[in-house]
């Protein structure tokens, strides 16, 4: 927090798309006097880093940024799985507390941990040199103007899981890979209208119940929750007591039978064992319809209700087919 204050106090305020190699000297010194041994070379690279390049302005959740036309060192927070989709793969990224993001784990190697989700370490992302930096407004809008001094900065709007496929584009727009996402699109929307004609009538009549076992408590998840979103844009149908407005709501023992429905996706991941068995050794889960008719799914509670990008989307996708399509009664 110290460091922190010291940098606020070196670097005054300026105004965004100014010239980064000017910002980074006060970075550079402030590096040099807190570890003597640094080499006036390493201050030099540090300071001219980030010559001025041509740039195209672009609108984005924290106001306007000039950013390179073809950026080549990028930081992400918490729109890694978009830009992995893209094609690009970043320097630096945010994980979680234990780590990256299980199902994007294998496409990870090579890239440099910057830090948590709720506390990147701007010391790290300065040392990376970076000509891009890509966040959400969920990243936390008060560091924002302590990255844009980095590097020019964009922060995709992402407060609406319904938005979910704008947060692609405007990704793909801070990146210059405008064309690759709307194809992306293409092939998503194509299997999409894949897997309702392989449902039929099936798509309107199965209510799908998603239930997760969160740590110490138990949710539903609504039609405002990512998951949610795809299973709207497919068509399926929700439980009534699922298909509200909303992201989620916890559960108690004595509300089980909420979780009913045609079918049950069960998330998992991170849960604990003990509360899950609890769950199932209570008579009300043996009276779930699912439950009776062998219906309940066990998928990934990461890319259920952590995707929110193109991978993540198709995955749920693929649980769709393989249970509801695939998979034999």
């Amino acid at each position: 927090m110290k460091r922190l204050n010291w940098m606020r106090r070196i670097l005054p305020l300026r105004q965004r798309g100014t010239c980064v190699a000017s910002l980074l000297l006060p970075f550079a010194l402030l590096l040099s006097a807190c570890n003597p041994t640094a080499s006036k070379a390493n201050i030099r690279t540090l300071s001219t880093a980030a010559s001025t390049t041509a740039c195209r302005t672009i609108e984005h959740g924290m106001g306007k940024t000039c950013v390179p036309l073809n950026p080549k060192r990028v930081v992400v927070l918490n729109e890694l799985d978009n830009v992995l989709a893209l094609g690009v793969k970043p320097i630096g990224t945010v994980t979680l507390d234990r780590g990256f993001i299980d199902y994007l784990t294998d496409r990870t190697q090579g890239i440099e941990k910057v830090g948590t989700d709720s506390q990147p370490n701007l010391e790290k992302i300065l040392l990376l040199k970076p000509d891009l930096i890509i966040g959400t407004t969920w990243d936390g809008k008060d560091i924002y103007d302590k990255l844009n001094r980095i590097a020019p900065t964009v922060f995709v709007d992402t407060n609406d899981y319904r938005s979910w496929k704008s947060w692609l584009k405007k990704t793909a727009e801070a990146l210059g890979k405008t064309s690759e996402a709307e194809q992306l699109l293409q092939n998503y929307e194509q299997r999409v209208q894949q897997l309702q004609q392989a449902l039929g009538d099936r798509s309107s009549n199965t209510q799908v119940s998603v239930v997760n076992f969160w740590q110490n408590n138990v949710r539903i998840y609504m039609k405002r929750s990512f998951s949610g979103v795809i299973l709207q844009e497919v068509g399926l149908a929700r439980p009534p007591v699922q298909n509200k407005d909303k992201l989620w709501e916890r559960l108690s023992l004595e509300l089980i039978p909420k979780m009913d429905g045609d079918v049950i996706f069960l998330l998992l991941g991170g849960h604990k064992e003990s509360n899950l068995a609890q769950f199932k050794q209570h008579p009300l889960w043996s009276q779930l319809k699912p439950v009776q008719a062998n219906k309940v799914y066990e998928v990934d509670s990461s890319i259920w209700i952590a995707g929110a990008g193109m991978i993540g989307a198709n995955l749920i996708l693929d649980d769709l087919s393989q249970h509801l399509v695939l998979e034999k009664p």
